[in-house]
């Protein structure tokens, strides 16, 4: 009997000739004000002209980024693939007192284990996460992103490309509006 290859749906979103690419970080609240955005950008360019694509990229200040991360790699291995990915990122935003401490440092969550976060993640999305979190195999989605964040200049979230280039000015504070136009 042939065992099935892993594999970990990729976090990509419409088909079209632009690309614009998010480095977002799980917990970070600008992160998550761009990744609120990110079904209207797509509705509004059109699935057939934009590509997106979602870059996870975790930050040391944000202490579970890593465990949350690999968290939504977990999730994006299921069946569901990247819509149980999304999700997850979803359910973190929507409850991200949950999964942050307060002020980078202190506050209940510090006596928080890996366990408790994933089962949070659980409970908030129906998703049975623990044994994908446990396939070794998924180092290797999180260190490309890691790796083709610093090749291509990115330090903090969240970050935009587009067609391959750093967008610097392009923020989560802007009206979705402002990027279809930047989009054109």
């Amino acid at each position: 009997m042939a065992v099935a290859e892993f594999r970990v749906d990729p976090l990509v979103w419409g088909h079209g000739p632009r690309v614009l690419e998010l480095f977002l970080e799980p917990t970070c609240p600008y992160s998550g004000k761009a990744f609120g955005k990110l079904d209207a950008l797509l509705q509004a360019v059109g699935e057939d002209k934009l590509t997106l694509k979602l870059r996870l990229h975790s930050q040391p200040w944000h202490m579970f980024s890593p465990v949350i991360v690999r968290g939504i790699y977990a999730a994006a291995s299921l069946p569901e693939g990247k819509s149980a990915a999304k999700r997850v990122m979803q359910a973190v935003y929507d409850h991200r007192e949950e999964f942050e401490f307060e002020r980078h440092a202190t506050g209940p969550n510090r006596d928080a284990t890996p366990n408790d976060l994933i089962r949070r993640i659980e409970g908030y999305t129906g998703l049975e996460l623990m044994a994908a979190f446990d396939e070794p195999q998924l180092d290797r989605s999180t260190r490309w992103d890691a790796r083709y964040a610093r090749q291509n200049g990115i330090h903090v979230s969240p970050s935009f490309m587009i067609d391959g280039i750093v967008q610097a000015d392009m923020s989560s504070g802007d009206e979705v509006s402002a990027w279809v136009k930047r989009l054109d």
